[in-house]
């Protein structure tokens, strides 16, 4: 069997039974009831491919008028047997003029796949230039698939990663993932200069863009955000009862989808507890009726979840937590439930119509930094981030969102899990700043660009606290005292300890605005961490995350309609952008004294509530 073949087989199965029936297709009408001809569909129906194609073949043999159609079903037969040699062994003597108008594209299609096989890119995109439009939808999901393997054939491969994406939206379950594995293969083939430039050239929203993004940190790289500016709190032209006016659609029932057990079980409850909290204060009467189903610790059992939660009657659907479980939902579209899954899809996909995706990232809090620092003049800048996997996405999103505002980044380190002297990870990162700040210029700047230098310099970091507490002093001692220091919201373990973090003084980051009671109308974090666990601590960003989705939920689809709008959040001032995502603006705090506060000018989050 052709390996490429037999993938196609995979992909497409639904197109098999499609074209079992063949009414859709083009047939012959009553001929195609005579005896033969209706055992011989019987046999293609029930998968009986080689025996369906022969008996094609022999029906074929004594007509005349209908040989040229019999012939294309018994190739039609071969193909999903995988069985290329027969598919061209029917296709001999075929005259397209012969067949009826309906038939034709099919034959171009067995043509093309022909041509593929061996290696006729040129061939095979003479075939397919077809209106696939005008296509039956099987014959234009297949349509799209040889098209794309002709691209990449002919050396294409931004072409056909475009095409794939056009194709996704046809597909579901396992056919979905596949076909978006294959979109990212596909740009692999790139290099990150061409991935970058071309992710550049995409509008906002483009359905390309997440999968280059995600093509790009596979080599430790990223696209630049667009970085939601709102404007318009959400409720806000619904006169006296806002809640209820603009934007707001109540929901009937609401499903919450999370593990209640295994690796995420902490996590998950620190969401839960945020979701029943907000449920519990909820002025709108009726509320939605609120269930919890386990989610379980695969897609598959997430995907169950889903069912079961829409069975019951669920409106609307809070979950899952896991990417790939994300992903695995998101692939049963058209989904007869809304969902705000509580993280991104595994391979960046967009969410399907009417649904979004919202996760605190450490993406956006990398990219709102570089923003953050190029707002404040800072124009050279140093990396320094732990050596794990979400320090790394923050750093290749900060460095992305910096490039592109014209920032320079002068050096670039990470520190090991246990690592105690961080001097050969400053002085590689800093090694373009002279030390104490002294404004010269450096060796390599012969190019005519502005040295780093103290007055337009600073760091960014990404770390623990407990490397963080280390970190800050060492820099210091190196002689980069007054240099300033950014952060991400990792740094900050959640509780007040100024014993511990005086070390951090002066250090700004970003962080959910809750865990500062800098959100006009949500209750004060201080008097919920007093009595539950879940909200205090690290936990208590989940726990916002959580209070976040509920109150997103009656306002998902007046957002994904309004960009401008947002939610005032726990987490952060809430909107959707063109891809479906639900974006975070945070807000900014500095240690003095040991203590984190918000830092002067930074966002206070109203409520849209008159």
């Amino acid at each position: 069997m052709h390996a490429t073949s037999r993938a196609l087989r995979h992909l497409l199965v639904i197109l098999a039974l499609s074209l079992g029936g063949c009414a859709e297709l083009g047939t012959l009408g009553n001929r195609d009831n005579a005896p033969a001809a209706t055992d011989a569909e019987q046999w293609f129906k029930n998968g009986e491919f080689d025996r369906a194609g022969q008996a094609f073949m022999d029906i074929a043999d004594g007509e005349r008028e209908y040989r040229d159609h019999y012939r294309l079903r018994a190739a039609e037969a071969f193909r999903e047997e995988g069985n290329l040699n027969a598919v061209a062994w029917a296709l001999e003597g075929i005259k397209a003029r012969r067949l009826p108008e309906g038939e034709q594209p099919r034959l171009d299609l067995l043509e093309a796949e022909l041509a593929l096989s061996k290696k006729d890119a040129q061939r095979a995109t003479t075939l397919l230039a077809l209106d696939e439009s005008k296509l039956p939808r099987p014959l234009r999901v297949r349509a799209l698939e040889l098209r794309a393997r002709a691209q990449v054939l002919a050396g294409d491969a931004f072409a056909s990663a475009r095409t794939r994406v056009a194709l996704n939206p046809a597909l579901q379950g396992k056919d979905r993932e596949r076909n978006e594995n294959q979109i990212i293969d596909t740009l692999a083939q790139l290099d990150a200069q061409t991935l970058k430039q071309q992710g550049a050239s995409l509008l906002p929203g483009d359905a390309l863009r997440p999968y280059i993004d995600y093509a790009l940190r596979r080599s430790g790289q990223a696209l630049p955000q667009m970085l939601a500016q709102p404007g318009l709190p959400v409720g806000t032209q619904g006169g006296a009862n806002a809640l209820n006016g603009e934007g707001y659609r109540a929901a009937r029932a609401v499903a919450l989808l999370l593990p209640l057990d295994g690796q995420l079980k902490a996590v998950a409850q620190a969401v839960r507890d945020g979701v029943f909290a907000a449920y519990f204060s909820d002025t709108h009467m009726p509320r939605p009726q609120l269930r919890v189903y386990d989610a379980g610790n695969s897609a598959a059992d997430a995907v169950s979840a889903y069912q079961r939660a829409v069975a019951d009657g669920a409106d609307r659907v809070i979950g899952p937590l896991r990417r790939d479980a994300v992903s695995a939902v998101f692939a049963q579209s058209p989904l007869p439930a809304p969902v705000l899954a509580l993280n991104l899809p595994e391979r960046g996909e967009a969410p399907p119509p009417g649904s979004a995706a919202f996760g605190l990232n450490p993406d956006t809090e990398g990219a709102q930094a570089a923003q953050h620092m190029l707002d404040r003049g800072i124009t050279h800048a140093a990396i320094v981030a732990a050596d794990s996997d979400w320090a790394e996405r923050a750093a290749a999103a900060f460095r992305a969102q910096f490039e592109a505002g014209r920032g320079s980044v002068i050096g670039e380190s990470r520190l090991k899990a246990g690592e105690l002297n961080f001097s050969t990870s400053i002085k590689n990162a800093l090694a373009a700043l002279p030390a104490q700040g002294a404004a010269t210029a450096t060796p390599n700047s012969s190019t005519g660009d502005d040295a780093a230098g103290a007055n337009n310099s600073g760091v960014f970091i990404s770390m623990t606290p407990q490397q963080a507490r280390l970190f800050v002093p060492q820099l210091k001692l190196a002689g980069y005292a007054n240099l300033p220091v950014f952060a991400t919201s990792h740094l900050f373990g959640g509780l007040i300890n100024p014993g511990m973090d005086r070390d951090l003084d002066g250090v700004e980051f970003c962080d959910a605005p809750w865990l500062f009671d800098a959100v006009v109308g949500l209750p004060r974090h201080g008097d919920i961490a007093n009595s539950l666990e879940s909200a205090r601590g690290a936990g208590a960003r989940l726990f916002a995350m959580g209070m976040d989705a509920y109150a997103l939920v009656a306002y998902i689809d007046w957002m994904s309609q309004h960009h401008d709008a947002y939610l005032p959040g726990a987490t952060g001032q809430l909107s959707s952008d063109d891809s479906g995502r639900i974006q975070r603006l945070l807000t900014w705090a500095r240690f003095t004294d040991g203590v984190a506060a918000p830092a002067t000018g930074s966002l206070q989050i109203g409520n849209p509530t008159p």
